[in-house]
């Protein structure tokens, strides 16, 4: 690849990355080996959790992150799904809730205790069913607190309201399966890749097409917003076959601002952006490496910096969320890295070299926190907010104030843009075909014991009414 010479100032043209020591990374884990193109994992400041490999339905572990070292081979698994977990994501207000979706058709929401799983956990806080294919994708809203979105190979992405627990809109304009999905700042925007080759910005609560680029030159499989700089990044595949990113504009996608070639390897390209920094990390899927570049609102657009290498293949990323960097060690972005091969998650920090040991505010902006700017219902409004900014300075030690509520739901229809997702759900696989029929079988003996029970006492009442006939006119 033929980058233009790095003349240009950064603070962070000297960024390095750095694995954790042996004892700080997670041994001894099952991971997953199915081959959907996604991340497998998801991390906050508490919890690590990652899709594992299993018999018979889909499961995924939650490791505290502090509990680093081997892996017990009989540490609790979060299995409620019928088929393979294919896309997990922590809440970004509450750490302890994360939503999973599964090749069963359904979302689900769990509520992990504090301290982590202290055994198997069967029951979903929610059980959120509307698609009728798998789920591949779900992303919760940056700035509202109870709005999930659920993408499926129905080619249909849902809006759940989390507070009352039912989808509240359908967006139907894909043709194809959906393959990623990113929102700007305030979450007002969203955009989309699909494998109908397209690029699309959607206004979410009207599910109105803003934007669409039809990309013959570029093929795009990932999207990512670059904060408030009105800019899409796209990774992809050029004409030629190798691995290409390119650089939109938001408000105009009949042609990328500008294109650049990657390598000629096979891999799935994922991006990473950090709005702070204004670097965009690229991690191939099956690649030992991670590149790093500096986004700039001027020509060149794309700088690039340097790259991290290993010789292990990543199955897929996590990435820590701002208020768990260590600032002390000046610490810009961390990932966590799936080493299948080895059963493996490596932490790799990305690091600014500095002498002094003082607080570090030019590179440790304000930054997004955990505290939610919108309830559900005031986002279905129409009101959109930036998200609450908080400084990371005094290090994050306020605990968070959000609590998840379960809804009360009574048994209705869900109808959808005229449509009932529920309405005559069929039984999609073998095992679940065999569960719907015993508990058929055991609703149907209940209930003939249950009728049984009321003969007998319905002729024990007709006797005593005899009885006490016959005891009136005896009297009389």
């Amino acid at each position: 690849m033929s980058w233009r010479p790095t003349y240009r100032s950064s603070k962070f043209r000297n960024v390095y990355g750095k694995v954790a020591n042996r004892e700080h990374c997670f041994d001894g884990i099952p991971i997953t080996k199915n081959v959907h193109d996604n991340h497998f994992c998801a991390v906050n400041s508490k919890f690590l959790a990652v899709v594992t490999e299993s018999a018979g339905g889909g499961s995924f572990i939650v490791i505290p992150v502090s509990q680093s070292g081997r892996l017990d081979s009989h540490h609790p698994k979060v299995c409620g799904h019928n088929g393979n977990v294919l896309d997990i994501k922590w809440n970004p207000f509450c750490e302890n809730i994360i939503a999973s979706c599964s090749e069963d058709t359904s979302v689900r929401v769990w509520e992990i205790p504090e301290g982590g799983l202290r055994r198997n956990m069967m029951e979903a806080v929610l059980e959120l069913y509307g698609h009728s294919r798998r789920v591949g994708l779900i992303e919760w809203h940056p700035t509202s607190s109870g709005i999930l979105f659920s993408a499926g190979y129905d080619y249909k992405i849902l809006i759940w309201n989390l507070e009352i627990g039912e989808p509240v809109k359908m967006i139907d304009c894909h043709t194809d399966v959906i393959l990623s999905m990113s929102f700007n700042t305030d979450g007002s925007l969203l955009a989309t890749s699909c494998k109908d080759k397209k690029l699309r910005v959607i206004e979410p609560r009207s599910g109105r097409v803003l934007q669409q680029a039809s990309c013959k030159n570029h093929r795009v499989n990932r999207v990512v917003f670059l904060g408030n700089m009105k800019r899409l990044l796209t990774t992809g595949v050029s004409r030629w076959n190798t691995r290409q990113i390119a650089l939109w504009d938001q408000e105009d996608l009949s042609m990328p601002i500008v294109e650049e070639d990657i390598d000629g390897l096979s891999g799935l390209l994922f991006p990473f952006y950090d709005a702070d920094t204004h670097m965009l990390y690229l991690a191939g899927k099956g690649d030992g490496n991670i590149r790093y570049f500096e986004i700039t609102t001027e020509k060149p657009y794309i700088q690039y910096l340097m790259e991290f290498r290993s010789p292990a293949p990543q199955k897929g990323l996590g990435v820590m969320p701002k208020h768990g960097m260590d600032v002390a060690a000046c610490e810009v972005y961390r990932f966590y890295k799936l080493v299948t091969l080895k059963g493996l998650i490596e932490p790799i920090s990305m690091i600014v070299p500095r002498r002094s040991d003082t607080y570090q505010e030019d590179i440790y902006p304000m930054t997004a926190g955990t505290e939610p700017a919108l309830s559900a219902s005031e986002w279905l409004s129409g009101i959109d907010r930036d998200p609450v900014l908080m400084s990371l300075k005094d290090g994050y030690h306020r605990p968070n104030q959000v609590v998840f509520k379960v809804p009360v739901k009574e048994k209705k229809s869900v109808v959808v843009n005229g449509i009932d997702l529920l309405e005559n759900v069929p039984p999609r696989t073998e095992n679940e075909l065999l569960r719907m029929f015993f508990r058929q079988q055991d609703e149907l003996r209940r209930l003939k014991e249950e009728l049984t029970t009321k003969d007998v006492r319905i002729r024990q009442l007709e006797l005593e009414l005899n009885n006490l006939k016959n005891v009136s006119p005896n009297n009389a």
